[in-house]
This record gives structure tokens, C-alpha cells and sequence, in this order.
């Protein structure tokens, strides 16, 4: 039997979970439903077998690599990261990830490559891979096999799936339906022949290149061009960008799923939800019993059924029903449930203003460690820099700023111009305009410096890189 290769997608950007999501941050990388983040609980999810590739496959965007490479690491997860040229839907995506799975292989060692989008949640775990098992010979013998949720309700909000299940492990599948106006998803339950669309797949990465190129054969030339161009930096593959651009941007479900004569759909109840917005995640979170989903710092009184999260000060509430309140560092959300799938048209119109929270959150996640800006006004500017055990910032100057530097925490090894000397805590200095500068953490506990930044621009694109450990030398941001 074909070795299953896990192949993660983590491009999007979760707008509908904003102020937690952000462009910057989104929702895969964020732990909403217990301990692990939603990419590590999807990296977790098949668990280790004899069939299954210990490498996992993930396509990603250059701003998240080394975030997403982290928190693999974290949970002792070998990976492959692609990363994505630039977002051009589902299809592209998964022919790069195909492309490579399938590099030095030969037609008898065809891997079967299970598509798994980086933010979902699946509650029982055992029965999603009792799902694959079930699709696992299907997919095998050429079938394109996507996973029909079992649906629970009429939601609009989904796609939907006709197939005549009636006791088969696999079902060919009849029909596609686009989101429906609720009305028609009424009729769609009623009728016991439709299931979610979960965007989960099971296929063999030859048979996908072929369905694609039957369908959509400038997908396939142009993924093929990236990845025979492709340049390996680090722990990264990155496609080459001019030749993946020339790619169509469309789904799976566009491109293939809904043209070919091999689709087949297995059915899955497994506690499945695409945390799409707030509501999904109170659905899926644990609650008081008032139907309260509370997180952090929160007190509530004669409130019911909703959804109230603090990460940094104390948020109370009285006497509110089916209410989303998500308090953020430098913002607050407050929605009625019924209406979070709107805040997307908030995004978009925050987007219009030009509103840096809708790419960063207070706190930037660099590859060595974070920043939080405390405090600016004209002038100057006031950061916490958090360096982590072991890790380095880029050998750099600016032409527009000095900082000064306390250590509040931990021992840090510091570079200025031609002196290299050890500053502990309560000790400062000072890093004057064009003085070549860097900080290292050699211990073992994180490093935190508060930074106070004066200048007349302190903009984050105010760095000249010399060197970098991380492969960004030459850039300014």
C-alpha cells in the first residue's frame, strides 16, 4: 500500500477571527482550542504509523516560515517547508506540494498525499483516521477522495457535497453546491444526501497532476517551472516567484474536484469544524454552564452563551446574551454571535484606512524571539524585545535612530561597533545613529530588554541587515 504523505496548507489568513487573527499571525498559528497550536494539533493529528511518511509536507507564505518552522520544531515534528510563492488558492498550492513529494520517486512508490488545511479543528481524532483507512484504497486506485462532513445543522456557511453514502465506505460523488441561502440548506439536510465540504483530501500526487492537467493545465506548467527554478534556503524551499505568479488562482474543488470523473467523498463525523468565526469557536470551546466560553483575565455576571477573551487586562461583563467580546493588547471586538461572520467586512474596511492592526498584533514575532511596543509619540518609541534562549538578532544599523538598552531579565551578550561584552540585569547602554549593533542570547533562559528608541523616523524598515542567521541579510524590514 502507498505511504501516506501528510501535506499541511497553511496560507490563510483567518480574517473572520481578527483582532486574534491578524495577516501576520493568523489563526493556524494560534492555540484557540486547548494546548497546541491549530497547525501542531494538525501535524498531530495522523499520528505515527508504519504507512505514514515521518515528514510532513507544508506549504506556507514567506511571512510565517519562521514561525510555522518553530512551532513544528516545538512538538518534535519533522517537516519540509514550501513556501508559497504568493496566495493563489488551493490548486497551486497542493501541485507544488505534489511536485515535490514526488521528486527521486518512481511510479511503483507514488505517494498518496493526504491534503489537511492548517486550521481546523477535529475533536475525534481516532475517527479521522479511521476516515483515511476507510478512503485509503480508493485513493490507491486512482480516485481524487475527498472527506463529506456529517452535517449537524443547516449552516450557510459551508459548501456542500451530494453523494449516495447509503453503507459505503466511498461514495461517488453526484453534485457541488456553493454556499447555499438558508432556505436551500434547509432542503439540503432534509434530504440526507448532502455533507459539509471539509477542503480534506486523499489522492495520489500522479493522479492529481494528471486531473490538473487535464483541467487546468497552466496550473501544472507553472508549479512545474517554480519547483524545477526552486531555491533551497535553510530548512526552506522556496518555488521560484516569477513562474509560480503565472499560475491561475483557483480551488481544488474548481480546478478538479467538480470536473473530473474521479471524485469520491468518505464520510466523516469526527467532531469536525473549521473555526470560520467567533460562534465556531464558542461552539467548539468549553463552556460554563451558562453556555459562557471564558478565557483569561474575565468576570461575568448574569451573562449567557458567549464568548468573552482577555489576553492582557481585566475584562468584566454584565447581563449579556450570544455576545463575542475578544479584548487584544491595542484592540477590542465586540459583536453580537449572530453576526461574526461580519467581521470580515470590519477587516475589509479597517484594510481601507490603512490600519496597521490588520496585519500586526501589539506584539511582532521575529525568528529570534518578539517585540512589543509599550509606548510612541512623536520622537520616540518604547519596546519590550523578548530574545530566546540561544538566538541571535541580525548585525545591524540604523540611519534615522539610537537606542538605549536595559536588561531586565536574563544575561545577554551584546555587539557595538568593535566591542562584544556581557550586560546582565539593570545594566544599560547606549547604541548611538550608524553604530553597528546586535544582541545574542548563549543561555539558556529567554532575554528581555526594554528598548527606547529616539529619532526623527523609527519606522521597522529603518535597518541595514550585515548579517543575519537567518537568511535576511540585505533586507530592511
Amino acid at each position: 500500500m502507498s505511504l501516506i504523505q501528510p501535506v499541511i496548507l497553511s496560507g490563510g489568513a483567518g480574517t473572520r477571527l481578527w483582532p486574534a487573527s491578524r495577516a501576520m499571525y493568523p489563526k493556524q498559528l494560534l492555540s484557540l482550542t486547548g494546548e497546541h497550536t491549530m497547525l501542531q494539533q494538525t501535524a498531530l493529528r495522523l499520528g505515527a504509523s508504519a504507512g505514514i511518511a515521518d515528514e510532513t509536507l507544508v506549504v506556507c507564505n514567506e511571512a510565517h516560515r519562521f514561525l510555522v518552522a518553530e512551532q513544528l520544531l516545538r512538538i518534535g515534528a519533522k517537516s519540509r517547508v514550501v513556501l508559497e510563492p504568493e496566495g493563489r488558492n488551493t490548486a497551486p498550492a497542493v501541485a507544488l506540494a505534489a511536485l515535490v513529494a514526488l521528486a527521486g520517486k518512481s511510479a511503483s512508490d507514488t505517494p498518496l498525499l493526504l491534503v489537511m488545511p492548517a486550521d481546523h479543528v477535529i475533536r475525534d481524532v481516532e475517527r479521522f483516521r479511521a476516515a483515511v483507512a476507510q478512503g485509503r484504497i480508493a485513493a490507491a486506485a486512482g480516485q481524487l477522495v475527498t472527506f463529506g462532513i456529517v452535517p449537524t445543522s443547516a449552516h450557510t456557511g459551508y459548501g456542500y457535497i451530494e453523494a449516495d453514502v447509503d453503507g459505503a465506505e466511498t461514495a461517488v460523488i453526484q453534485s457541488f453546491v456553493e454556499k447555499p441561502d438558508e432556505v436551500t440548506a434547509e432542503r439540503l439536510l432534509a434530504g440526507g444526501r448532502h455533507y459539509w465540504n471539509s477542503g480534506i483530501f486523499l489522492f495520489r500526487a500522479d493522479t492529481y497532476l494528471d486531473e490538473l492537467q487535464s483541467f487546468a493545465p497552466d496550473i501544472v506548467s507553472a508549479c512545474r517551472e517554480s519547483i524545477e527554478k526552486a531555491v533551497h534556503d535553510a530548512e526552506f524551499l522556496r518555488p521560484d516567484a516569477a513562474a509560480f505568479k503565472a499560475s491561475p488562482a483557483d480551488s481544488i474543488d474548481y480546478a478538479v474536484m467538480e470536473k473530473t470523473t474521479c471524485a469520491a467523498m468518505v464520510p466523516l463525523d469526527a467532531g469536525w469544524s473549521d473555526v470560520g468565526s467567533w460562534a465556531a469557536l464558542h461552539e467548539v470551546s468549553e463552556q460554563d454552564g451558562n453556555g459562557n466560553a471564558l478565557f483569561g483575565d474575565v468576570v461575568a455576571h448574569a451573562c449567557r452563551s458567549s464568548y468573552i477573551s482577555s489576553q492582557s487586562r481585566l475584562v468584566t461583563a454584565v447581563g449579556i446574551d450570544n455576545v463575542v467580546i475578544v479584548e487584544d493588547k491595542d484592540s477590542v471586538l465586540v459583536v453580537h454571535r449572530d453576526r461574526s461572520q461580519d467581521v470580515k467586512a470590519l477587516v475589509d474596511e479597517l484594510k481601507r484606512n490603512e490600519r496597521a492592526e490588520v496585519n500586526l498584533h501589539r506584539q511582532v514575532f521575529r525568528p529570534w524571539g518578539s517585540y512589543d511596543s509599550i509606548d510612541s509619540d512623536d520622537g520616540f518609541q518604547a519596546k519590550r524585545l523578548i530574545v530566546n534562549p540561544g538566538a541571535v538578532l541580525s548585525l545591524q544599523k540604523h540611519a534615522h535612530r539610537a537606542e538605549h538598552w536595559v536588561v531586565v531579565r536574563g544575561m545577554a551578550t551584546i555587539t557595538r561597533d568593535d566591542e562584544v561584552f556581557e550586560m546582565g540585569v539593570n545594566e544599560h547602554i547606549e547604541i548611538p545613529i550608524g553604530a553597528v549593533h546586535r544582541i545574542a542570547n548563549n543561555g539558556t533562559e529567554p532575554v528581555h530588554i526594554i528598548e527606547v528608541q529616539c529619532g526623527d523616523y523609527l519606522g521597522e524598515d529603518d535597518i541595514v541587515r550585515l548579517e543575519d542567521n537567518y537568511g535576511r541579510q540585505g533586507t530592511n524590514t
